[in-house]
């Protein structure tokens, strides 16, 4: 039976967490324990336990109370006990908590970094990636006597029902004919000749003009479903069969390596993660051309590396591009009505992160925003790179 896989937080939820805003948001991440031996040691829950504590102490700082701190801290210390969610975890854990919304924490597909952070707003850079290099793509299963369509993403999957508007096998495409034929081929086997269908795969041609109207007739079926002929689609087949459909359909976004093998009894969990493999090249893309965009507008104002500009720039909705160097954090305070930036050397009670302001605004305005490694920057030891719309 098939599971349906949905996004792990969809966008309009995180951009709840974007909008919220208060005294004293904190946000927590800790990667979680998948094995049992680790889940047995209770390591987790020890992480969740040191950021509790860094937590406490720096509510403190903040001028709160003891009493205060142990009342507002309460539910996150009760998820310490929720033995649902320690035996069922993801790679991760964010937890988020204001006084005026109280507690809401998410298992995702990110290992994190054990991060504690307390502002006006939530630290949300650890979740950016969720929404990078990501978008929608089809995946066709098909063999001769069995056909399933998908719609995916990197986290999303779900059956699209194309037996609605295409034949499910051979037969039901060719007709009786078909069915005659297979049974001569089965009568004739032996143990030492298990029969074929008409030598399938060895290029004879009622062979292949049976392919060709059974693929042709999928093809028709699939343009009812696929508006967008840009939308890839990912092919699960034996080679044979994907080379004859790639040159009878007319979807213009067949990616050009299919998932080999029979895909009827193929684990849909696997189907998913293998599918993704093979398209995500094509999602990478407009991140590459931006680089390449970047390096071509060095040396004009459509670009910068600057931090003080950058922020100004991000929050006013400037930036079409930001480049993020990976595990970088930038501390200070902005004043948006002047535009002036003033920097840190550590997180302090007075100032936030520069950095997780910029990736959100960026974000929030719609602009893309990438995290790279140090050597990967546009320009190197900068840990911001933006291009501007205007």
């Amino acid at each position: 039976m098939l599971t349906t896989a949905t996004h792990p937080l969809p966008q309009k939820e995180f951009e709840n967490l974007i909008n919220n805003r208060a005294l004293n948001c904190i946000s927590i991440y800790l990667p979680m324990d998948k094995k049992g031996k680790e889940q047995n040691k209770h390591l987790a829950q020890s992480l969740l336990k040191q950021c509790l504590n860094q937590v406490q102490n720096d509510l403190s700082e903040h001028q709160m109370n003891e009493d205060e701190i142990g009342e507002y801290l309460k539910p996150v210390e009760e998820l310490l006990h929720r033995v649902d969610l320690w035996r069922n975890p993801s790679e991760g854990l964010a937890i988020f908590l204001t006084p005026e919304d109280g507690l809401r924490f998410y298992q995702l597909p990110i290992p994190f970094e054990v991060h504690t952070y307390i502002a006006s707003n939530f630290y949300l850079i650890p979740i950016l990636p969720l929404y990078q290099n990501d978008g929608e793509y089809y995946i066709l299963e098909l063999s001769q006597d069995y056909v399933k369509l998908y719609k995916a993403s990197r986290y999303q999957f779900k059956d699209v029902h194309l037996e609605n508007f295409a034949p499910e096998q051979l037969e039901d495409a060719v007709g009786f004919d078909y069915t005659s034929k297979m049974l001569q081929v089965r009568s004739g086997q032996n143990m030492y000749n298990t029969g074929t269908f008409h030598g399938y795969g060895e290029g004879k041609d009622d062979d292949k003009k049976e392919l060709v109207t059974f693929f042709r007739a999928i093809d028709k079926g699939l343009k009812k479903v696929i508006n967008d002929k840009n939308t890839p689609l990912v092919v699960a087949s034996v080679d044979y069969m994907f080379d004859i459909f790639k040159k009878v359909s007319t979807h213009r976004m067949i990616i050009n390596k299919n998932i080999a093998g029979d895909p009827q009894f193929k684990n849909k969990k696997i189907l998913h993660q293998e599918s993704w493999n093979v398209v995500a090249t094509y999602f990478k893309k407009p991140q590459t051309e931006k680089l390449t965009q970047y390096t071509e507008l060095y040396h004009t104002q459509k670009t910068s590396y600057e931090i003080e500009v950058i922020i100004d720039a991000a929050f006013n909705g400037k930036i079409e591009t930001l480049f993020m160097e990976t595990n970088s954090d930038i501390f200070g305070i902005y004043d948006p009505k002047n535009g002036e930036v003033l920097t840190d050397k550590k997180s302090e009670i007075h100032n936030v992160s520069l950095t997780n302001l910029a990736a959100i605004s960026t974000f929030k305005q719609g602009g893309q925003v990438y995290f790279l490694s140090t050597d990967k920057m546009p320009v190197k030891e900068r840990s911001m790179n933006a291009i501007f719309r205007y």
